[in-house]
């Protein structure tokens, strides 16, 4: 199984994190250690949302979508609650 995510900062809840692995428990580990340049400043966080796919490709492809203008929009209206609710 792999899986794309997304990690809300608990210091910042405005900021998001979009990513792939295909063990989502070490992953999640390594961001919240400072194991991520990209994710360290912003520690801790917490698993958002994630999905799991049968294929590699196709979380590696959903996480890119997630990234773009419209996979954002995508997320912050039909996958991720609001951190004030």
């Amino acid at each position: 199984m792999h899986y794309a995510y997304i990690l809300r900062s608990l210091s910042n809840p405005d900021k998001l994190y979009y990513g792939s692995a295909a063990d989502l428990k070490a992953r999640f580990s390594v961001h919240n250690a400072g194991g991520n340049v990209s994710t360290k400043p912003f520690r801790p966080w917490e698993l958002a949302w994630y999905g799991a796919f049968a294929k590699k490709q196709t979380a590696v492809d959903f996480e890119k979508y997630l990234k773009t203008a419209s996979g954002k929009a995508f997320a912050k209206k039909r996958l991720i609650p609001s951190p004030f609710s």
